[in-house]
């Protein structure tokens, strides 16, 4: 899996100094991406948009709920 930004790209390496990760998985990640130029970070607006939608169908769901008990 390519690597999807440059913080993730430093979080991974972070990670091979530590020993958290192998040298071949960074490799991989970073052969995978290949010569890219990848963002600085993920757009928060896309992270938003999906928490969004999380939080509504979880308020639908209990509309629902409370509907068929009154049945």
């Amino acid at each position: 899996m390519p690597f999807k930004s440059q913080a993730q790209r430093r979080k991974f390496a972070e990670l091979l100094v530590k020993g958290e990760i192998s040298p071949e998985t960074f490799e991989e990640w970073n052969r995978e991406t290949g010569k890219q130029k990848l963002p600085e970070r993920v757009t928060p607006a896309t992270r938003k948009a999906a928490k969004r939608k999380a939080t509504k169908r979880k308020a639908t769901g209990s509309k629902r709920k409370a509907a068929s008990k009154k049945r």
